[in-house]
This record gives C-alpha cells, sequence and structure tokens, in this order.
C-alpha cells in the first residue's frame, strides 16, 4: 500500500484537499469500503444512508462533534466514482484499477479555504480506519482511542502551512 500524506489543491477552482492512496486489492472490494454505508461505517466520521444513484439523497448521522444534514449524490459510478455533497463540501471518490490492485484518490471540495487543514487532519484519521478495514485488522472508527489522535496531525498541517483557522467542532 502506498500512503499520500494529503494535499491542498484547487479544484475547478475552489480550495481542496486531496489524498491518494493504492491499495493491493481490486476495485470492488475498496468499492464496497467507500461507497457503501455498511463500508464507511467503519471507518466515515458518521453514519451514512444514501440513496445509490445520482440525484439521490444522502444523510450523515451519528457524529458527535457536528450536526446530522442531508446532501446528494451527484455521481454513482460503480465501481469507479462516487461524488455528492455535504454542507457546504463536496466528496469525490474515484477509484482505478493498477497492476496489483487499485488506486483510491479522495477529493474533500471544501466550502472555505480555512477549512484545509482542520479537514485534512480529520481525514488522515479517517483514511488511516479504511487503511485498518482494508488490511484486515480491526477499525473502531475515527471517533474512537485506538484512532490516531487528530490534534497532533492537525498541528502538522498548519505548520507545513497548510490553510487554516476554521473553527473546530467540539472544541
Amino acid at each position: 500500500m502506498t500512503v499520500d500524506r494529503g494535499t491542498y489543491v484547487e479544484h475547478r477552482g475552489r480550495p481542496a484537499v486531496r489524498f491518494r492512496r493504492t491499495y493491493p486489492h481490486p476495485v470492488e472490494k475498496v468499492w464496497k469500503a467507500v461507497a457503501t454505508g455498511e463500508g464507511l461505517a467503519h471507518w466515515f466520521p458518521s453514519t451514512v444512508r444514501l440513496e445509490p444513484h445520482a440525484g439521490g439523497k444522502i444523510t450523515f448521522a451519528d457524529d458527535p462533534n457536528t450536526e446530522g444534514t442531508t446532501g446528494e449524490v451527484l455521481v454513482f459510478d460503480p465501481p469507479h466514482r462516487l461524488a455528492f455533497t455535504w454542507s457546504g463540501d463536496e466528496m469525490i471518490f474515484e477509484l482505478e484499477e493498477t497492476p496489483g490492485g487499485c488506486r483510491l484518490t479522495m477529493i474533500n471540495v471544501l466550502e472555505a479555504r480555512d477549512t484545509a487543514a482542520r479537514n485534512a487532519a480529520g481525514w488522515t484519521v479517517c483514511l488511516a480506519e479504511l487503511d485498518k478495514v482494508l488490511a484486515g485488522e480491526v477499525a473502531a472508527g475515527p471517533h474512537a482511542a485506538t484512532a490516531l489522535p487528530w490534534r497532533p496531525v492537525y498541528e502538522q498541517y498548519v505548520a507545513s502551512g497548510m490553510p487554516s483557522g476554521a473553527p473546530i467542532p467540539g472544541e
């Protein structure tokens, strides 16, 4: 497995953070982990229910740091592409076959530039849980005591110059 630490980018003129991972698994296995409520339950920060089609409703609940909300599925193209809105943000998951496995590109298109370090740190914690799931290890989720601690990761992103300053939920 290869891991991209997360990069601040512009996506279609909007601020975004992008992560890339390669896994020694078929694209279908990773799709199930990133595009189904059952798969997302192990690593995503919220409980997710989604209608699996473009224009479908997606519901986010049970995140101890944010209010529940709904969004819209923008793209549902199994097993290669999922995109949906989440409050003012947009999430994009792209999967492509590689020799020996597949590559996941996850892009969080941000509502505001100053949320980059905060969100990148959160996704780093979440993706570490996804990595556990795909490795066949126990993953208790990003809010568990066994998850990677968020604060030191956030401070590393801030120190590296990633845009920051947005309020931190739960603080």
